[in-house]
């Protein structure tokens, strides 16, 4: 079964933070590298942060900084933690696995989990 479970959205105010969290079905978590993505209201989807099953991070340059993703590989779970929130960081936020995604194997996404920063 192919499944994905995000959680821990919310309504923040600017500069507050957030923890998010994934819960993936093995099928997916195994493929070694996670990530979350987001999209806003009228955007593209967009990839936030990525680890290796080594748990190394890796951000886009614009993403750097405010963000921290991990995992924990017993339970098959990944986190963002998110930290001086803004109003442009409000979006749906999704995790899934590159490999799977980006290269087309797979096109399930899970519900994601609403972020939203008020000014």
């Amino acid at each position: 079964q192919v499944q994905l479970v995000e959680s821990g959205g919310g309504l923040v105010q600017a500069g507050g933070s957030l923890t998010l969290s994934c819960t993936a079905s093995r099928n997916i978590f195994n493929s070694k590298v996670m990530a979350w993505y987001r999209q806003a209201p009228g955007k593209r989807r967009e990839l936030v942060a990525a680890v290796t099953a080594g748990g190394r991070p890796n951000y886009p340059d614009d993403m750097k900084g405010r963000f921290t993703i991990s995992r924990d590989n017993t339970k098959a779970t990944v986190s963002l933690q998110m930290h001086d929130l803004r109003p442009e960081d409000t979006a749906v936020y999704y995790c899934n696995s590159p490999p799977l995604i980006e290269t087309g194997l797979s096109d399930y996404w899970g519900q994601g989990t609403q972020v939203t920063v008020s000014s």
